[in-house]
């Protein structure tokens, strides 16, 4: 009896091969609509260059880049040897057209009483008034004259025509300036702008419209709310990117000029499937996902678009509909027809 043990164990089946377990979740179609951040730099609404009205050596300058100054405060001034030497000659020549005014109206005075008199002639007293009147004219272009002397001397210096902070200084003490050559730039107080350069593609795909949040990049907690009000028409050949200004509502005092902030948009909504990175695979150097047949529980790998690759999932765009089982971890231990056994994960 014991000799045919041998025979019989011979014909006892093999034990099942264990099943490989794989996680998987059941596709949903969901609407996409991710945050986009983008970083920028606070800058003034209206900022302009300042510059003497006439040419000429600086002589003192007053103000250094960063500071801010008040209105009709004085930022440098030139070598005013020339303008006063003008104006010195300019006040002479008030002077003399005074006393030949005086002298001229002396004379018409003195012909009047003659010709009252018949001690003169008509034509001597018309020639007296016509004196004076020209000795008037005369006195009116020199006291001209003296006043445009008087407003170049003034031009020598340079003032602020409005509140504001000083970002750039363009000469120095000793530098010889031609006319409207810019000396210093000016951010004048009022609105500011955050200035954003923005990739091509954002300017399609994400909303830039009102109520963007806005918010410091060193310090996320000093935030305001902005509007787009200027796009710029042409794309930065360079960069491939777009000037986008923002209006900032209000703005912190912490947000100073040059401050580097972060603007957030939503992409415009799109249907997209949401898996975890988990669930990525690659066929021949594109992405590509393992999806379970329910009736068979074999797998096979479908190609897939994907979307945006964000922090904890993938965005995928095409090459699945709702309802596919997806395999979301160990991916790496099949292959294609392959038999696994399932533990569904929750839906996302």
């Amino acid at each position: 009896m014991l000799a045919g043990l041998p025979a019989a164990c011979k014909n006892d089946p093999a034990p099942p091969v264990p099943l490989t377990r794989v996680k998987a979740v059941t596709v949903e179609v969901v609407d996409f609509a991710p945050p986009v951040t983008f970083t920028g730099v606070v800058s003034p609404r209206n900022q302009a260059d300042l510059s003497f009205r006439l040419s000429g050596k600086i002589a003192e300058r007053y103000v250094n880049p960063g500071q801010h100054v008040r209105m009709g405060e004085l930022l440098a001034r030139l070598d005013p040897e020339e303008q006063q030497a003008e104006l010195t000659a300019a006040q002479a020549g008030v002077a003399s057209a005074q006393a030949q005014l005086r002298q001229a109206a002396a004379d018409f005075e003195r012909q009047q009483r003659l010709l009252s008199t018949g001690n003169t002639t008509r034509r001597e007293h018309d020639q007296a008034e016509a004196a004076q009147r020209s000795a008037h004219a005369l006195l009116q272009q020199a006291a001209a004259d003296e006043q445009s002397a008087r407003e170049r001397l003034s031009f020598t210096e340079l003032r602020v025509d409005a509140p504001g902070i000083i970002t750039r200084r363009w000469a120095e003490a000793g530098q010889v300036v031609a006319q409207a050559q810019p000396v210093y730039t000016i951010a004048r107080d009022g609105p500011r702008d955050a200035v954003f350069n923005i990739h091509e593609w954002a300017l399609t795909n994400v909303v830039l419209d009102k109520n963007l949040p806005i918010a410091m990049v060193t310090d996320p907690s000093v935030k305001t709310v902005g509007d787009v009000w200027q796009i710029a028409p042409v794309v930065n050949r360079t960069t491939a990117t777009v000037m986008v200004k923002i209006n900032l509502r209000e703005t912190p005092p912490a947000m100073v000029l040059g401050s580097l902030v972060n603007a957030v948009g939503p992409i415009r909504s799109q249907k997209a499937v949401l898996l975890p990175w988990g669930s990525l695979f690659e066929v021949a150097g594109a992405p590509a996902v393992w999806t379970v047949d329910p009736t068979s529980n074999t797998v096979s790998l479908k190609p897939v678009t994907v979307d945006r690759y964000m922090k904890n999932y993938i965005a995928v765009a095409g090459g699945l509909r709702a309802g596919d089982v997806v395999v979301t971890a160990g991916v790496q231990m099949l292959r294609p027809g392959q038999k696994v056994e399932i533990a569904v994960e929750p839906k996302r």
